[in-house]
């Protein structure tokens, strides 16, 4: 599958829409949350389930589609392409739905009766971006959303199954019942969840009355402890590898090398945070991230004996946070300023120090919109640099597409995410 859509509509409905939408409906922010989660899987489902129906790729497909994502709350409440696709999807079940969402987030039906229609405008939306910017088309929209099938109903939230909304069981494997796909939420009971690749999951019964379910609470636990003493052994066991540097293959002839990637062999590949000294000042990042590495260049004072600019361009630092939202290229995802306001004092601390942007996509879509949307992300980290004060240091920002990725367009949406990306490196 080459793409969660879920995760793709979940970039619209952040934190603010949830603060916005919570004061507007006069609910509590956890309560909008908590019944978002309950939908999306819902929404995503009913597309996937009914892309027969002409309607639903006339909306996504259509010119109108991303005109939903302008002001989600006001223009989703009426808009009778919504309620038609709405109608299509759930029909005489939608009260049911939305009924048994207000009840399992604790707001009011009618809350929940606007929030189906704004997830739906969202997904309509998101979904509509996305295949306008990859060139989809009809087939090619249609083929993404039953990909979701297999996976829609394991996305619920715990407390929630396709049945108890009454939709039947949308997305559920081939042979697999629906009362596999319920996911068991009593506190004294591990919650249980059949895997879709095919791995045996107990299902675990522990009704007081019934005997068997006392079994369970000191076998599981001593089956857990044995897999996990075999797991310990078959690690001691492997003989001692070689930790090696990873570089980023962006590296090219004309103007991109090894990009410094973060590593850590003491975490196990984990990234964590700590204290990067900048001249006297603590910045937080990676340890061997682009921060630590861009100073450390900087204070070896190989930049400053950099003789032009053919010596520093083999050296590009990926950002190791920044981020955009999928298909944006204004919109940054949540975590990504921490990073540019460090490049950003790392500038301020040495400002002979000049550098150049890259921005990178993967193998998916049209190559001409590729190098569009990085060039644009590329220029929106300039432009920001520049209204922040240093524009001087700023010599060029480049979009480079695809061009310089490694990883096939047929693999899986996580495999090919290390092919978007943003770079710097030094300049002169």
């Amino acid at each position: 599958m080459s793409l969660n859509v879920i995760d793709l509509i979940k970039g619209q409905l952040g934190p603010a829409v949830v603060t916005q939408t919570a004061t507007q409906l006069g609910e509590s922010e956890s309560g909008i949350s908590k019944a978002i989660s309950g939908l999306l899987p819902a929404v995503v489902g009913g597309l996937a389930n009914n892309t027969n129906q002409p309607g639903i790729l006339d909306a996504l497909t259509g010119t109108t589609s991303s005109s939903f994502l302008g002001n989600l709350f006001g223009t989703t409440s009426s808009n009778p392409v919504i309620t038609n696709i709405l109608n299509s999807i759930f029909g005489d079940k939608t009260g049911g739905l939305i009924n048994s969402i207000a009840s399992f987030a604790g707001i009011s039906s009618s809350s929940s009766g606007s929030l189906l229609n704004m997830v739906m405008g969202a997904a309509l939306g998101s979904l509509g971006k996305y295949a306008s910017d990859n060139n989809l088309g009809r087939e090619g929209t249609k083929t993404l959303l039953e990909d979701q099938k297999g996976i829609v109903s394991t996305l619920l939230p715990a407390g929630l199954s396709l049945a108890s909304l009454g939709i039947g069981n949308w997305g559920a494997p081939e042979n697999v019942s629906a009362t596999e796909n319920v996911r068991v939420t009593s506190f004294d009971e591990p919650k249980v969840e059949v895997s879709r690749g095919g791995n045996t999951h107990v299902n675990v019964d522990n009704d007081a009355d019934n005997g068997g379910g006392s079994i369970w609470k000191w076998l599981l636990p001593l089956l857990l402890l044995a897999l996990a003493a075999w797991f310990l052994w078959k690690q001691c066991d492997k003989p001692a590898e070689q930790t090696t540097m990873v570089t980023d293959s962006t590296a090219v002839v004309t103007d991109s090398a090894a990009v410094n990637v973060p590593t850590d062999s003491a975490t196990m590949g984990v990234k964590i945070d700590e204290d990067i000294d900048l001249n006297g000042t603590a910045i937080r990042g990676y340890k061997g991230g682009m921060e630590d590495s861009m100073i450390s260049f900087l204070k070896s004072d190989s930049y400053k004996n950099a003789d032009d600019d053919a010596a520093l361009k083999d050296n590009w630092y990926t950002f190791d946070k920044v981020n955009f939202k999928m298909g944006s290229s204004s919109d940054l995802e949540a975590g990504s300023m921490e990073q540019m306001e460090n490049l950003l004092a790392i500038l301020k601390a040495y400002p002979e120090a000049k550098i150049k942007i890259g921005g990178y996509t993967d193998n998916v879509g049209d190559e001409a919109n590729n190098v569009k949307l990085s060039q644009a992300r590329a220029d929106f980290i300039k432009k920001w640099l520049i209204d922040k004060g240093v524009g001087a240091q700023i010599m060029d920002a480049e979009g480079y597409g695809s061009k310089f990725a490694t990883v096939d367009a047929a693999a899986t949406n996580d495999e090919r995410a290390i092919d978007r990306k943003m770079a710097v490196r030094f300049a002169k």
